[in-house]
């Protein structure tokens, strides 16, 4: 569902959101959707927003563009949103880690699923930040079937320090 507004709304797209989710929710004449329609967008042509009805705490994001019908059809494939596969990670099991990865990880995937998109391991030099990050991302590859990471590294400390 696409909803268009002129471009002076500008940064108050998101007061769009209930219109285009109450026509998400309209049974449509020519459309034989069985339930509301999953992918939501409000577009001015220079501001884009997405919102994925199937997540637990559904909420609009700005998007650089609309996504392809590939990328449409392949999440409706899934059957549930990645936010909402990420309710289910199973608990970690600490076997080989200390305790501040433990802490680190059991926090970042609390935060994950509070559906909060930013979160800040802050960790101590060598207390194995990366370990920490790979199986991070480990589990969120194998359990919540994420597709893609990106993981950032600032090394400018490094490169003004030595």
């Amino acid at each position: 569902m696409i909803e268009a507004k002129k471009e002076t709304l500008g940064q108050n797209l998101t007061t769009a959101e209930d219109q285009t989710s109450e026509y998400a929710d309209a049974k449509l004449k020519w459309v034989q959707n069985a339930g509301p329609l999953p992918f939501l967008y409000e577009a001015t042509g220079i501001i884009t927003r997405f919102t994925d009805q199937r997540d637990p705490k559904a909420r609009s994001r700005e998007v650089f563009t609309f996504h392809r019908p590939e990328t449409l059809r392949s999440w409706l494939a899934q059957g549930r949103s990645l936010r909402d596969r990420l309710q289910d990670l199973p608990a970690l099991d600490p076997t080989g880690l200390r305790d501040c990865q433990i802490n680190a990880i059991t926090n970042l995937e609390k935060s994950f699923k509070a559906a909060r998109p930013r979160a800040l391991v802050q960790m101590a030099t060598g207390s194995g930040k990366t370990f920490t990050a790979i199986t991070s991302i480990y589990r969120l590859l194998k359990h919540a079937k994420g597709k893609r990471v990106l993981f950032l590294v600032d090394t400018s400390w490094w490169l003004r320090n030595f």
